[in-house]
Formats: structure tokens, sequence, C-alpha cells
């Protein structure tokens, strides 16, 4: 047999990249290996390579490949050729595959990745400490990419790190899946070799580039997905095999799962590296309710603007050299304001065919943090009536329903209600601040001559949008990276995975860095001081007492705050499956404005009836893991396919 030595001759030849008969694609890769010499000895080639891997990130899920970002319950996407609708109707299966391609390209990846770091040690023109830096970028991307499939398909099949022998048949080439357990166990083996060699931080000019702290948080990631009741005992994907009978998801519950993911995400806490964003109250700040604690931030939200804090996050205000709360990003800005783009309005050159859904709306807390049905007199929500001159709302402006009156801050930076205004700053005068008008036959809603360039449910999506955004004469855009892992995510990560605890119970592991034991227990006091500080950022109250020590209350009150916080972030289609969700969020109808009437007459206020809109939506059990194609089942015939499918 002949054995390709450290060189990662993987079986994408015969998995994904190499149809049968195409014997020459096959020499290729032994022409490529027979390169590696010249290539891997050069510092500039070698780094090539390494950007090549980075290269992959594109095919992940993102702002602009959104279709999951839209396939969910928070948005829906205005377009006859969307993937997205095969998404949210069930339509896609595995002879009709949306993303085939994304499967391979996360195997490219992973091929890329290998390759890199197996020969990294080569290239003898750089230092042994930046070679070895460099082969910490490479393993945190392959578990990146891992865990991308994983969260999509469930267990896939493991590529042996150590090559494999090009000789063989593709039967013999063929791999079965790995076990959820064993997927971390890689994962995880490659992250915490990442952690102890990458920096904790970089120059700014390589701001993007995977650290410490995102090796270890996505370390914490893929544990809290593992002890999740998707992959921890979920006994109705029981039929989840390989091709030999043996389980691949767990079917007991381990709730050490939960205590791991719990140490990993406090790992993160504690490097110290990391904070929220805020920005600074100033004397147009919107003053907080009288229930929301005003000392200094994190024990208040006093001192600090809640709906600047949250929208300069995204939309570019705050430079990325200067944002401690992003922990990995992608600095694609032209992805960003692509998004913003399809989201801004079409009377100013926008594509305008993005919308929130209702149940979106309705999840934003009023101001004092009451839900909407059950709010105050001094916050009251109203379901009649227009906004006058003496309304005194700082963001809601005259000639407005009074329904989007009152809600919370992050309400303001991420909807685009009827009616709100768009800044539009570096257009010229003549286009700056217009509202939008979604009213049928207004100039942004629904028309018979442009279909597909009004928001579906009449409310559109704000965030990401600048106040400088512009599409108009004489307008440009704000540079805006792409969010991955932020610490928000980490905090309530780490409140998450501590609810889940039995009260009493001690858990001891070793910390990654400098492999001292520390304790993790369900402690209320570390689970509120993790989650307040998401809460008290968006000028909101904290939570009651008993509020943190019930288990299910609490679980229930911090999904929701993963749906506002995270809204239009790709963690809400993989939340609702991760939380076995799925089946019950997304059999809804999507609800929203009732976009057939004008603003006019009686029908400008029967436009704010809640209404159904073109949108089906259908959620089957099947749909918690993805489909492998029929062609990938043919390539690789020791590959089983997901149940249902």
């Amino acid at each position: 047999m002949k054995k390709i030595g450290n060189i990662l001759i993987v079986m994408f030849a015969a998995l994904s990249m190499i149809r049968c008969g195409d014997f020459l694609d096959v020499q290729q890769y032994v022409k490529d290996m027979q390169q590696y010499d010249s290539i891997f000895v050069r510092e500039n080639t070698t780094k090539q390579w390494l950007w090549e891997v980075y290269s992959s990130l594109s095919s992940t899920p993102s702002l602009s490949n959104g279709a999951l970002y839209f396939a969910s319950d928070e948005a829906i996407y205005n377009d006859a050729n969307a993937s997205c609708e095969l998404y949210q109707n069930g339509q896609y299966s595995s002879t009709n595959p949306v993303w085939e391609d994304r499967y391979n390209a996360m195997y490219v990846g992973i091929r890329t990745a290998s390759i890199f770091i197996h020969n990294v040690h080569r290239c003898l023109e750089v230092s042994s400490a930046e070679r070895e830096r460099m082969e910490g970028e490479a393993r945190f991307l392959r578990a990146y990419f891992y865990f991308t499939l994983m969260r999509q398909y469930g267990p896939v099949p493991i590529v042996p790190d150590e090559g494999q022998d090009i000789s063989l048949d593709y039967e013999e080439l063929a791999l079965p899946r790995a076990t959820i357990d064993e997927m971390v166990d890689f994962m995880l083996s490659d992250l915490e070799r990442a952690a102890r060699i990458l920096p904790s931080e970089y120059a700014s000019t390589w701001v993007g580039r995977a650290t410490q702290g995102a090796a270890l948080a996505l370390r914490a990631k893929i544990l809290l997905y593992a002890a999740s009741p998707l992959f921890n005992g979920n006994t109705d994907l029981f039929n989840v095999k390989d091709n030999e009978g043996r389980n691949l998801i767990p079917q007991e519950k381990d709730i050490r799962k939960w205590a791991r993911a719990a140490a990993a995400a406090k790992e993160v806490i504690e490097m110290g590296l990391y904070e929220l964003i805020t920005v600074r109250a100033t004397a147009t700040t919107a003053p907080l309710a009288p229930n929301v604690p005003t000392a200094a931030f994190p024990e208040g939200a006093g001192g600090i603007d809640p709906f600047e804090s949250y929208a300069q996050l995204f939309n570019g205000e705050t430079p990325v050299t200067l944002n401690n709360e992003f922990i990995f990003m992608r600095q694609s800005g032209a992805d960003v304001n692509s998004f913003v783009y399809k989201a801004f309005p079409y009377s100013h050159n926008g594509t305008n065919n993005m919308a929130a859904t209702l149940k979106q709306v309705n999840a934003y807390y009023m101001r004092d943090g009451r839900d909407k049905d059950q709010a105050s007199s001094e916050y009251p929500y109203y379901t009649s009536g227009f906004t006058t001159g003496d309304t005194n709302d700082p963001f809601v402006p005259n000639d407005c329903h009074r329904m989007w009156l009152n809600r919370e801050p992050r309400f303001y930076a991420s909807i685009a209600y009827n009616g709100c205004i768009w800044e539009n700053g570096t257009a010229d005068q003549r286009y700056q601040n217009f509202r939008c008008n979604y009213y049928r036959a207004g100039q942004d809603g629904k028309q018979l001559s442009r279909p597909y360039n009004f928001p579906l449910t009449g409310i559109g999506i704000k965030k990401y949008y600048d106040p400088d955004d512009s599409w108009d004469e004489g307008g440009r855009t704000t540079y805006k990276p792409h969010p991955e892992i932020r610490y928000a995510d980490v905090l309530l990560w780490y409140a998450e995975a501590l609810n889940e605890l039995p009260d009493g119970e001690a858990y001891e592991f070793n910390h990654v860095i400098y492999d001292e034991p520390f304790i993790v227990k369900r402690d209320v006091n570390e689970i509120r001081k993790a989650f307040r500080q998401v809460r008290f950022r968006a000028g909101l109250p904290d939570l009651t007492d008993a509020e943190y020590r019930s288990p299910d209350t609490f679980r229930d009150k911090l999904k929701r705050e993963r749906q506002i916080e995270f809204f239009m972030e790709g963690s809400r289609y993989f939340d609702l499956r991760r939380w076995k969700d799925a089946a019950t969020e997304e059999n809804e109808a999507v609800m929203g404005m009732n976009v057939d009437m004008k603003g006019s007459g009686t029908q400008k206020e029967r436009f704010y009836e809640t209404t159904p809109t073109q949108i089906t939506k259908v959620f089957m059990d099947k749909m918690y893991l993805w489909p492998f194609t029929d062609d990938e089942l043919k390539r690789n015939t020791k590959l089983t396919q997901n149940p249902g499918w």
C-alpha cells in the first residue's frame, strides 16, 4: 500500500469532489502532493495556503447567503427564487438539495486545513512561534467547519488525520459517520491545542483572525450544542445510526455535559478580555423606566444609552479595533451591506424585500420589561390610534400607529415599522430623514408592478443599518464586520448551562490553558450576574429572584432573550433545533400587518390588523437534521441517511 505520510490526501476524491471515473482528478491531487515541498518551504505561499483555509468561511451560513436567516420564525424574504422558501415549506429533499455545495465546501475547508497542519512545520522562513500560531489558526478553522456540518447534518464522517491510501478503490475509501461524542472529542482536541498556542489578540491590521478567545468560545459553543436536547438523550433520534447499526446520538441524557458547557463558557468569561459594548448616555438619551437599576453598567443601566449601545454594535459606528464584544468575526463588510441594501426601502433604491415577522415583533418587551399583553399604565400598549404632536416618544414620530410606542430600545434598533424614519445621512439633503410607507400602493408597500419589492409582513428590518448608509444620489455605506461569536453569546451560554444543573451538585473540570481545577454548579448568583448584563445593556430591568430560582421559568426567559438579542444573526434557526422547539415554533402561520390596506380612510387603521402572510411554513420532525444528497450516498457507500429522508 502506498501511504501518504503526514500529508492528508483525503477521501474527498471519492466522497465530495470526484465523480466515478474522474481519475484525472486523483492524479491532480498526487501532482499537488508532490508540490507541497516547494509550497510550504516559502513564507508567502505558506501564508497564501492559510488564507485559502480562511476562504472556506465564505461557504458557511452568512447574511449574504442567508437562507437560514429567513428559514426560521423571525423573518421572511420576498423573492420568488429564494432558497429559504424551500426550507420554509419543506420542499427540500435528498434529491432536491439547496446547499449541496456547502457540504462539499466544508470538506474542502477541512482538507486544506489538514494539509496545512501537517506541513506548516516545513516553513523555516518564519519563526517556530509563528508556525505554531498558524497551525493554531488552521486547527480552529478545521473545528469550525466540522461544527458547521454537525449542527446541520448531525454526525458526519471524520476524515482520518493521518491521511488515506489513494491506491484503494472507492469502496475501501468510504467512511462511516462518527458519533456525536466522537465528533465533539475531535473538535475539542483541535480547539484545546489551538487555545494553547494562539495569541489572545492581534495587531489591528489582523482583526478577524482566530485567537485564543475564539478557540475557547467555539469550544464552549460546541459543548453547549452537545449538551442540548437534540444531541443529549434524544430518543426521538434513536434511528440515527451508522452502517453497522451503532447509535450515533446518545440515548441517555448526561447532565455532566451541561456542566462541561458551563465550565467552557466560564473560561472565556474569566479571560477578562471581553465585554458588552456600551455607548455613553447623552442629553438626548431616552430615560430609563423607573424599575431599571441606575447603577453604573454592568451593575445597572446607568450612564449608558441602551439604543445606541445595541445599534452601534452592528452598524459600524464602533470600529472593529475597539469592539471588545466580537470574539470572532468575518471581515466581510460587503456581506452585511448587501443585507442592509435588501432591507432598505424601495423608494430610496433598496430592494425592500426583507420582513420581520409579527411573532418576532411581539417578542420584544415594553420599555419597563413587561409583555405587551400585561403592559403598565406608564408604558401602555395601544391597539388603535396614531401618534400626534404631544405623544413625546423619542423613537416614534407623528402619524405612526400607537402600537409602536413604549417598546424596548432593541426593538427600535432592529425593526423598521411603518412610518419610521431612515436618516439616509450621506445622501443629497433632498433624500435625508425620509419615512418609509408600507401601505398598499405606498412608495415602499405592495404594488402589482413590483410584487417582490415590499416586506411581506408590512414590517421591515433595521438591524445593521447605519444612519449614514444610503443608496441615493451622493450616498455611501459604512463598513460593518460580520459577527460570528460575541460576548453576549458566552454570557447567555453560561447562564443557560448553569440553569440545567441540579441544585446541590458540583462538577470539577481542569482549565484548558492553566490546567488548574475549578468548580461549576447551579449558582443563582452566577446565573444572574451573566444574564442581567445583557438585560441592562438593553435598558431592561433584572428578573426576579423567583424567576432565577425556577429552572423552567428561567429557561423560557433565556430562550426569549436569545430570540431578541440575536435577531438576524443566524442563531434562531439552530437554537430552535438544538432545544427541539422547532416542531412547535415553526409550525405556525407567519403573521404580519394587513398589507393589502392603503394609508387612507378606514383602511389606514385596518393595515394594522393581524393578518396571515402568503408564506406557508412547514416543519416535520425529519427537518431537525438535513438530508445527505443521493449523490453523496452513492459516492460514500458507508454513509447512512438521516431519518425520514
